[in-house]
């Protein structure tokens, strides 16, 4: 079975380019959600007795761990435009 597909024209390919970053922020905001979920968590440790320094130590780590998976998002989403507006 053969299907022919016609080329992607200059406008789909802003399209879906807008669609592949609309996708990417969906990603960053769930990847922010469970941060504040994290360090929710980490304060209700506090309650527990673990020490104001530790928790600090572990929101600082939270935080570290959530902008690399930004940071990664941010580069899949570069290259997938590259790869998209690639005529």
């Amino acid at each position: 079975l053969r299907i022919a597909v016609p080329p992607l024209t200059e406008e789909r390919r802003r399209d879906l380019v807008k669609k592949a970053k609309a996708e990417a922020e969906t990603a960053k905001v769930s990847i922010r959600n469970m941060r504040r979920t994290a360090v929710e968590d980490a304060k209700k440790l506090e309650k527990e007795g673990v020490s104001e320094d530790e928790i600090k130590t572990l929101e600082k780590e939270i935080q570290h761990v959530t902008d690399g998976f930004i940071v990664q998002v941010d580069k899949i989403l570069e290259h997938k435009e590259k790869d998209i507006m690639t005529v």
